[in-house]
Protein backbone atom coordinates (compact mmCIF):
# COMPACT_ATOMS: atom_id res chain seq x y z
CA UNK A 1 0.00 0.00 0.00
CA UNK A 2 1.53 3.42 -1.19
CA UNK A 3 1.83 5.57 1.67
CA UNK A 4 0.99 9.41 1.39
CA UNK A 5 4.34 11.11 1.97
CA UNK A 6 4.73 14.79 2.75
CA UNK A 7 6.23 15.80 -0.25
CA UNK A 8 3.04 14.17 -2.20
CA UNK A 9 0.91 15.84 -0.02
CA UNK A 10 2.58 19.10 -0.66
CA UNK A 11 2.58 18.23 -4.24
CA UNK A 12 -1.06 17.59 -4.93
CA UNK A 13 -2.24 20.26 -2.66
CA UNK A 14 -0.49 22.69 -4.82
CA UNK A 15 -1.72 21.58 -8.42
CA UNK A 16 -5.02 21.64 -6.84
CA UNK A 17 -4.54 25.09 -5.81
CA UNK A 18 -3.24 26.48 -8.97
CA UNK A 19 -5.63 24.92 -11.06
CA UNK A 20 -8.32 26.08 -8.92
CA UNK A 21 -6.76 29.99 -9.15
CA UNK A 22 -6.23 29.54 -12.78
CA UNK A 23 -9.85 29.15 -13.17
CA UNK A 24 -10.66 31.74 -10.86
CA UNK A 25 -8.05 34.11 -12.66
CA UNK A 26 -10.55 34.04 -15.72
CA UNK A 27 -13.36 34.82 -13.41
CA UNK A 28 -12.01 37.51 -11.55
CA UNK A 29 -11.38 39.02 -14.65
CA UNK A 30 -14.78 38.78 -15.85
CA UNK A 31 -16.09 40.26 -12.47
CA UNK A 32 -17.97 37.30 -12.32
CA UNK A 33 -19.31 36.61 -8.17
CA UNK A 34 -16.77 33.58 -7.56
CA UNK A 35 -13.45 34.75 -8.28
CA UNK A 36 -9.72 33.68 -8.01
CA UNK A 37 -9.97 33.09 -4.09
CA UNK A 38 -13.57 31.23 -4.38
CA UNK A 39 -12.15 28.92 -6.65
CA UNK A 40 -8.95 28.00 -5.29
CA UNK A 41 -10.86 27.80 -1.94
CA UNK A 42 -13.11 25.37 -3.57
CA UNK A 43 -10.62 23.34 -5.76
CA UNK A 44 -8.06 23.49 -2.21
CA UNK A 45 -11.06 22.13 0.16
CA UNK A 46 -11.78 19.05 -2.42
CA UNK A 47 -8.33 18.46 -2.70
CA UNK A 48 -7.57 18.09 1.37
CA UNK A 49 -11.06 16.67 1.80
CA UNK A 50 -9.48 13.33 -0.89
CA UNK A 51 -6.32 13.76 0.85
CA UNK A 52 -7.36 13.24 4.11
CA UNK A 53 -9.18 10.27 2.93
CA UNK A 54 -5.77 8.54 1.29
CA UNK A 55 -3.62 9.54 4.32
CA UNK A 56 -5.79 6.99 6.40
CA UNK A 57 -5.38 4.54 4.01
CA UNK A 58 -8.61 3.08 3.13
CA UNK A 59 -8.41 2.27 -0.32
CA UNK A 60 -12.16 2.80 -1.05
CA UNK A 61 -12.52 5.98 1.03
CA UNK A 62 -11.20 8.29 -1.86
CA UNK A 63 -14.15 7.42 -3.98
CA UNK A 64 -16.61 7.70 -1.03
CA UNK A 65 -15.59 11.09 -0.43
CA UNK A 66 -15.23 12.43 -4.07
CA UNK A 67 -18.54 11.49 -4.19
CA UNK A 68 -19.82 13.63 -0.91
CA UNK A 69 -17.21 16.49 -2.28
CA UNK A 70 -20.27 16.38 -5.66
CA UNK A 71 -22.65 16.49 -3.13
CA UNK A 72 -21.08 19.56 -1.09
CA UNK A 73 -20.60 21.88 -3.85
CA UNK A 74 -23.79 21.42 -5.05
CA UNK A 75 -25.09 23.39 -2.21
CA UNK A 76 -22.02 25.27 -2.59
CA UNK A 77 -23.28 26.44 -6.39
CA UNK A 78 -26.79 27.07 -5.12
CA UNK A 79 -25.70 29.88 -3.29
CA UNK A 80 -24.55 31.57 -6.18
CA UNK A 81 -27.76 30.82 -8.71
CA UNK A 82 -30.41 34.19 -8.21
CA UNK A 83 -33.41 34.58 -10.12
CA UNK A 84 -33.21 38.04 -12.64
CA UNK A 85 -36.42 38.59 -13.81
CA UNK A 86 -38.14 35.38 -15.54
CA UNK A 87 -34.61 34.26 -16.42
CA UNK A 88 -31.46 33.11 -13.53
CA UNK A 89 -27.80 34.00 -13.50
CA UNK A 90 -25.03 32.14 -11.84
CA UNK A 91 -25.20 29.08 -13.61
CA UNK A 92 -21.87 29.41 -15.32
CA UNK A 93 -20.39 30.41 -12.00
CA UNK A 94 -21.90 27.36 -10.22
CA UNK A 95 -20.62 24.94 -12.99
CA UNK A 96 -17.25 26.39 -13.07
CA UNK A 97 -17.11 25.88 -8.79
CA UNK A 98 -17.90 22.42 -9.45
CA UNK A 99 -15.41 22.14 -12.14
CA UNK A 100 -12.97 23.68 -9.55
CA UNK A 101 -13.61 20.55 -7.29
CA UNK A 102 -13.23 17.87 -10.05
CA UNK A 103 -9.55 18.99 -10.90
CA UNK A 104 -8.89 19.53 -6.59
CA UNK A 105 -9.96 15.95 -6.30
CA UNK A 106 -8.06 14.64 -9.80
CA UNK A 107 -4.90 16.52 -8.26
CA UNK A 108 -5.59 14.66 -4.46
CA UNK A 109 -5.62 11.66 -6.42
CA UNK A 110 -2.38 11.92 -8.01
CA UNK A 111 -3.44 12.65 -11.55
CA UNK A 112 -1.93 15.73 -11.52
CA UNK A 113 -1.48 15.76 -15.41
CA UNK A 114 -5.24 15.25 -15.21
CA UNK A 115 -5.79 18.35 -13.39
CA UNK A 116 -3.91 20.25 -15.35
CA UNK A 117 -5.85 18.58 -18.91
CA UNK A 118 -9.56 19.23 -17.10
CA UNK A 119 -8.17 23.14 -16.00
CA UNK A 120 -7.99 23.66 -19.44
CA UNK A 121 -10.63 22.20 -20.58
CA UNK A 122 -12.23 24.30 -18.45
CA UNK A 123 -11.01 27.63 -19.22
CA UNK A 124 -11.20 26.60 -23.67
CA UNK A 125 -14.97 26.50 -22.44
CA UNK A 126 -14.88 30.30 -20.90
CA UNK A 127 -12.34 31.68 -23.38
CA UNK A 128 -13.82 30.03 -26.99
CA UNK A 129 -17.49 28.74 -26.50
CA UNK A 130 -18.46 32.41 -24.89
CA UNK A 131 -18.18 34.17 -27.97
CA UNK A 132 -19.45 31.43 -29.98
CA UNK A 133 -22.47 31.15 -27.62
CA UNK A 134 -23.03 35.07 -28.15
CA UNK A 135 -23.00 34.81 -32.00
CA UNK A 136 -25.75 31.77 -31.62
CA UNK A 137 -27.44 34.21 -29.23
CA UNK A 138 -27.67 37.08 -31.05
CA UNK A 139 -31.93 37.08 -32.73
CA UNK A 140 -32.53 40.14 -34.48
CA UNK A 141 -35.51 41.87 -33.49
CA UNK A 142 -38.22 43.08 -35.87
CA UNK A 143 -36.90 46.08 -37.83
CA UNK A 144 -33.96 46.54 -36.07
CA UNK A 145 -30.15 45.89 -36.36
CA UNK A 146 -28.94 43.78 -33.70
CA UNK A 147 -24.91 44.88 -33.93
CA UNK A 148 -25.73 48.59 -34.25
CA UNK A 149 -23.92 50.16 -31.59
CA UNK A 150 -25.72 53.02 -29.31
CA UNK A 151 -24.00 55.14 -26.90
CA UNK A 152 -24.79 54.87 -22.78
CA UNK A 153 -23.61 56.64 -19.47
CA UNK A 154 -22.80 55.18 -16.77
CA UNK A 155 -23.16 57.09 -13.50
CA UNK A 156 -21.63 56.02 -10.17
CA UNK A 157 -21.05 58.56 -7.15
CA UNK A 158 -18.84 57.08 -4.34
CA UNK A 159 -16.71 58.10 -1.64
CA UNK A 160 -13.85 60.47 -2.10
CA UNK A 161 -11.46 58.78 -0.78
CA UNK A 162 -12.68 55.27 -2.87
CA UNK A 163 -12.37 57.17 -6.29
CA UNK A 164 -8.82 55.41 -7.65
CA UNK A 165 -10.89 51.96 -6.62
CA UNK A 166 -13.84 52.53 -8.20
CA UNK A 167 -12.97 53.91 -11.46
CA UNK A 168 -10.35 51.04 -11.58
CA UNK A 169 -13.13 48.46 -11.03
CA UNK A 170 -15.85 50.61 -13.14
CA UNK A 171 -13.17 50.15 -15.94
CA UNK A 172 -12.79 46.56 -15.27
CA UNK A 173 -16.56 45.73 -15.04
CA UNK A 174 -17.01 47.23 -18.38
CA UNK A 175 -14.34 45.50 -20.09
CA UNK A 176 -15.49 42.62 -18.86
CA UNK A 177 -18.38 43.10 -20.55
CA UNK A 178 -16.89 44.04 -23.49
CA UNK A 179 -18.12 47.41 -24.04
CA UNK A 180 -16.32 49.82 -25.15
CA UNK A 181 -15.31 53.22 -23.53
CA UNK A 182 -15.43 56.36 -25.25
CA UNK A 183 -14.64 58.51 -22.09
CA UNK A 184 -14.43 58.62 -18.54
CA UNK A 185 -14.39 61.22 -16.30
CA UNK A 186 -14.23 62.11 -12.08
CA UNK A 187 -15.83 65.30 -11.19
CA UNK A 188 -15.46 65.98 -7.01
CA UNK A 189 -19.36 66.67 -5.87
CA UNK A 190 -19.02 67.20 -2.40
CA UNK A 191 -15.97 67.21 0.34
CA UNK A 192 -16.57 63.31 0.63
CA UNK A 193 -17.86 62.19 -2.43
CA UNK A 194 -17.08 61.96 -6.23
CA UNK A 195 -18.95 61.53 -9.03
CA UNK A 196 -17.53 59.27 -11.71
CA UNK A 197 -19.33 59.06 -15.37
CA UNK A 198 -18.35 56.62 -18.16
CA UNK A 199 -19.51 56.98 -21.93
CA UNK A 200 -19.46 53.48 -23.33
CA UNK A 201 -20.53 51.86 -27.55
CA UNK A 202 -22.91 48.84 -26.35
CA UNK A 203 -23.70 46.74 -29.43
CA UNK A 204 -26.27 43.84 -28.79
CA UNK A 205 -28.17 43.38 -25.62
CA UNK A 206 -28.03 47.38 -24.00
CA UNK A 207 -29.85 46.55 -20.76
CA UNK A 208 -28.22 43.24 -20.32
CA UNK A 209 -24.62 44.19 -20.74
CA UNK A 210 -25.07 47.44 -18.78
CA UNK A 211 -27.21 45.39 -16.03
CA UNK A 212 -24.38 43.53 -15.42
CA UNK A 213 -21.78 46.42 -14.56
CA UNK A 214 -24.75 47.63 -12.27
CA UNK A 215 -24.45 44.71 -10.69
CA UNK A 216 -21.22 44.19 -9.53
CA UNK A 217 -20.44 47.92 -8.69
CA UNK A 218 -23.46 47.33 -6.59
CA UNK A 219 -21.93 45.36 -3.82
CA UNK A 220 -19.05 47.67 -3.25
CA UNK A 221 -20.43 49.91 0.02
CA UNK A 222 -17.97 52.67 -0.89
CA UNK A 223 -20.61 53.38 -4.03
CA UNK A 224 -23.65 56.10 -2.99
CA UNK A 225 -25.47 56.52 -6.20
CA UNK A 226 -25.16 54.14 -9.36
CA UNK A 227 -26.88 54.07 -12.80
CA UNK A 228 -26.96 54.41 -16.09
CA UNK A 229 -29.03 56.00 -19.33
CA UNK A 230 -28.56 56.15 -23.05
CA UNK A 231 -27.12 59.36 -24.35
CA UNK A 232 -29.68 61.84 -25.76
CA UNK A 233 -28.90 61.31 -29.93
CA UNK A 234 -29.54 57.46 -29.35
CA UNK A 235 -33.39 58.41 -27.96
CA UNK A 236 -35.79 58.42 -30.08
CA UNK A 237 -37.49 61.72 -30.94
CA UNK A 238 -41.01 60.66 -30.08
CA UNK A 239 -39.71 59.40 -26.65
CA UNK A 240 -38.12 63.22 -26.43
CA UNK A 241 -40.95 64.74 -26.75
CA UNK A 242 -42.78 63.07 -23.77
CA UNK A 243 -39.97 63.03 -22.00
Amino acid sequence: MHTLTIVDFLVRLATGVACGALIGVERQWRARMAGLRTNALVAAGATLFVLYSTAVGDSGSPTRVASYVVSGIGFLGGGVILRDGAGVRGLNTAATLWCSAAVGVLAASGRLEFAVLGTLAVLAVHLVLRPAGRLLDRAPASGSDPDAAVHATVHVVCERRAETHIRALLLQALTASDLTPLSLRARRDTEDTTGIRASVTVSGDLAQALEQVIARLSLEPDVRDLHWHLDESEVAPEQRALA
